[in-house]
């Protein structure tokens, strides 16, 4: 990232910690339940108990490495 973009970043950063400090822990919490949801995801793909073409047609449909077997 450029200089300038980085300083405005971290500008835009610091004034959001100063006028909603909540904001951070808001999206630290999505953040964390989208990891959930992409570990949940990762462990079906790779489930060779649930049939091949079902996992490879979500790994598809979620732009996800398919699995070959």
């Amino acid at each position: 990232m450029p200089e300038a973009d980085q300083a405005y970043a971290e500008g835009l950063a610091t004034d959001l910690r100063h006028r909603r400090p909540d904001a951070l822990r808001t999206a630290e919490d999505e953040l964390q339940k989208l990891r959930g949801h992409m570990h949940t995801i990762a462990r079906f793909i790779s489930n060779q108990a649930i049939a091949l073409d079902i996992r490879q047609g979500l790994a598809k449909d979620l732009h996800l490495p398919e699995p070959n077997r």
